[in-house]
Order: structure tokens, then C-alpha cells, then sequence
């Protein structure tokens, strides 16, 4: 496809990457203010965090919802259109009077930035191919990793200068921003879907049917519990637990986030000599441990803290591609149905992560480390056990080496 009469590459990999980097940037940017929210709304901790656990949620089902439209009426309208309820319900957010009103403007954020997530990806399907469309889309996920490293410290150095309520402004700015830079991209859906927006959203349930496919699916979004968790729980555990400073927390959950972005490098590097199925048992076993330490002297030190949860946060991440590709081939057919599967589970589980994690108590590291426990043992024991049953350990570490 002639791109010159689109946009240059490197303007549509800046616009691509933008609208990718939403989700974590409505999400990490107010991570350090959520304790200062809670004194400001005179509210509890677990109620506050509803504006992350339901942001999911909503962001879940705008995923669904604005993947399938796009096809019928083109990226661009439902793009503006979610750009537009984003933007909106960001100053909404930012002028929220009480706690319940700025509950209600984060569903309505996170339903349209589902949409700049999906057509993002639906975008880079429409303009590139093969080995062009891999690398663009691997360039736009290694800028996305960046943004959960950067947002938080963002907010912090916000928070110095200002309150809470401008975070949610500079939000406001980016859909603005958004909509500049998309304004003058032509459509890039050449094709549209004929059938009814209803019979196409109808392929979701023809793929749950699949028990294979089923079964993987929730297996592996079981892995957003405890590693949204520790997004939710994160602030109050080095600002409140461990006393320290909104930068010095910026900068331990920095460090966890650089465990994040080394992941899929391990795996890229290892997965030449080592097959899926060792990768994923290993990480699940990674995990566990991990958890194991964090429940018997996570609570020492932030430092320790922040080293025994690095392993589970990089296996965590490490197992991501081969675990998705081999959901993947259980159902023929069907790959956007499917991804957006994929993509809406993993969402919904970390909202309940994000709220579960509070549950048990005060004690949010032990919450954290009998998370990380529990569904690292529970993992391992079904996918072995799903593996034997259904195809051998020889043969996935046969198809994992092709």
C-alpha cells in the first residue's frame, strides 16, 4: 500500500503510539494522588479505588463495543466519537464535586478511550502488512511500555506544584491533542462490514464456545489479579506503609515497571532455545515465589519489597506472548473476536484485582504476596494439568519450537 498518500510513516507511528498510550496514562498519572483524593473527599481508600477497579471495567466493554462498530462505519467517526466522551468526561473528572461524581466520569473516560485503543490497533491492521506492520507494531508497544514508567512520575512532580484536579486537565489536554493529531489522517478502512453491528459483536459467544479456548482464556487473564493489584495498592503501600515521599514512590514503581519493559525482551531472547510451555510453567513458578517472599519479608524495607515483587512482575510479563499465541490457536478463525476476548478478560480481572486486593484488610502487602501465591500454584497445577490432558508436554514443546 502506497503510504505517501495517507501519512509518513513516523507521523502515523507518533498517532498510533498516542492513542495506544491512553490507557496507561489515565491510569498511572493519578497513581501518587489517590492518597492525597482520599483526605480531599474525606472517603476510604477501598471507595476511592472504585475510580480504578470500574475505569476497567468500562474500558473493557468500550473495547468490545467500538473494535466491532469501526468495521461497520470506519475508524475515524467512532474514533472522534470516543475521543470526544474521553475528553469530556476528563474535565468532568477534574471539576468531580464529591467522590460518586468523579466515580461516574471515569466510566464514561474509560468507555471512550477503549475506543483509541482498539482502532489504534485496527489502524496499523489497515495500513500495513507482513513484516512492515510487525515492526510498527512492536515500535508502538516498546513507546507504550515507557508511559507506565513515566505518568507516575509525572504526577508526582504535578502534585508539587498542584493539586490532584490538574492531572485529570492534562487528560482533558491529550484528548484535545488526540483529536489534532487524527483530524487530518484520511480513513484508513477501505472495506467496511455489510452485516449488522449486532450479528458482528454475536462472534464473541461462537468463540467462549470453544471449551479449549475457554479454558486458556481464563487461566491467563487470572494473571492481571495480583499484577493490577499491586497497580491499585502501590501508592498507599510506599507513601502510607512505608512513609515515603510521593517522588520516592515514583521512583520504586519505576523500578518495578522496568521489570515490566525487560520481560518481553527475556522472552525474545530465550524463546530461540527454550519452548512455550517450559517459559509459561517457569514463569507461573516465578510467581509464586515471588509471592512467597513478598508475604515473608515484603514488609521489611520499600527496597525489598520492591526486589521480591520484580521476578513476579517480569515473569508476569515475559509469559504474555506465548500465552496469548497459544490461546490463540485453539480457535480457528474468528482473530478479532478472539483478541478482543483476550483483551476484555484481562481487563476485568485487574478490576477485580484492584478492588480485591483491599479486601482482606490493612495489610496490603500481604494481600499482594497471597495474591501472587495463590494464583501462581493455582496457574501451574491447571495448565499442566490442561496440557497432559489435552495435547502432552511433547508435543507443546514441539509446536512452541516451530
Amino acid at each position: 500500500m502506497d503510504h505517501n498518500k495517507y501519512i509518513s510513516n513516523r507521523r502515523m507511528l507518533i498517532i498510533l503510539a498516542f492513542l495506544s498510550a491512553f490507557t496507561p496514562l489515565s491510569i498511572d498519572l493519578y497513581l501518587p494522588a489517590l492518597p492525597q483524593m482520599v483526605e480531599v473527599f474525606e472517603t476510604t481508600a477501598a471507595r476511592i479505588n472504585l475510580t480504578l477497579s470500574l475505569f476497567f471495567v468500562s474500558l473493557s466493554a468500550g473495547m468490545l463495543f467500538f473494535g466491532p462498530v469501526s468495521d461497520k462505519f470506519g475508524r475515524k467517526p467512532v474514533l472522534f466519537f470516543g475521543l470526544a466522551l474521553y475528553t469530556i468526561s476528563s474535565a468532568f473528572c477534574a471539576f468531580s464535586a464529591s467522590v460518586d461524581t468523579l466515580i461516574i466520569a471515569r466510566i464514561f473516560q474509560a468507555f471512550g478511550g477503549g475506543a483509541a485503543t482498539t482502532i489504534a490497533t485496527a489502524i496499523a491492521k489497515d495500513l500495513y502488512s507482513g513484516e512492515e506492520r510487525a515492526r510498527m507494531l512492536a515500535t508502538i508497544l516498546a513507546m507504550v511500555i515507557i508511559a507506565p514508567i513515566v505518568a507516575p512520575l509525572m504526577g508526582a512532580l504535578v502534585l508539587q506544584f498542584a493539586s490532584w484536579r490538574t492531572i485529570f486537565l492534562i487528560l482533558t489536554a491529550a484528548g484535545v491533542l488526540a483529536f489534532i493529531l487524527v483530524l487530518p489522517l484520511p480513513e484508513p478502512l477501505t472495506t467496511r462490514y455489510r452485516g449488522s453491528t449486532i450479528r458482528s459483536i454475536g462472534r464473541l459467544f461462537a468463540v467462549l464456545k470453544n471449551p479449549s479456548f475457554s479454558i486458556l482464556l481464563l487461566l491467563f487473564s487470572a494473571l492481571s489479579l495480583p499484577f493490577m493489584g499491586y497497580i491499585a495498592a502501590s501508592s498507599y503501600i510506599y507513601i502510607n506503609t512505608f512513609g515515603l515521599s510521593e517522588g520516592a514512590f515514583s521512583f520504586y514503581f519505576a523500578l518495578n515497571s522496568v521489570a515490566a519493559m525487560a520481560g518481553p525482551m527475556v522472552y525474545i531472547k530465550i524463546s530461540r532455545r527454550v519452548g512455550s510451555y517450559s517459559i509459561i510453567t517457569t514463569s507461573f513458578l516465578c510467581l509464586s515465589i515471588s509471592g512467597m517472599f513478598v508475604v515473608t519479608i515484603g514488609h521489611l524495607a520499600p527496597l525489598i519489597f520492591a526486589i521480591c515483587l520484580m521476578p513476579a512482575t517480569l515473569a508476569t510479563t515475559a509469559m504474555r506472548s506465548p500465552s496469548m499465541n497459544i490461546t490463540l490457536e485453539q480457535h480457528e478463525g474468528d482473530a478479532g473476536s478472539s483478541s478482543a476476548l483476550i483483551n476484555f478478560l484481562g481487563m476485568l480481572m485487574g478490576g477485580v484485582g484492584v478492588s480485591a486486593v483491599f479486601l482482606p484488610g490493612d495489610d496490603l502487602i500481604l494481600s499482594i504476596g497471597a495474591m501472587q501465591l495463590i494464583i501462581g500454584i493455582f496457574d501451574i497445577n491447571l495448565y499442566v494439568s490442561y496440557t497432559l490432558i489435552h495435547y502432552g508436554v511433547s508435543i507443546v514443546g514441539a509446536r512452541s519450537q516451530k
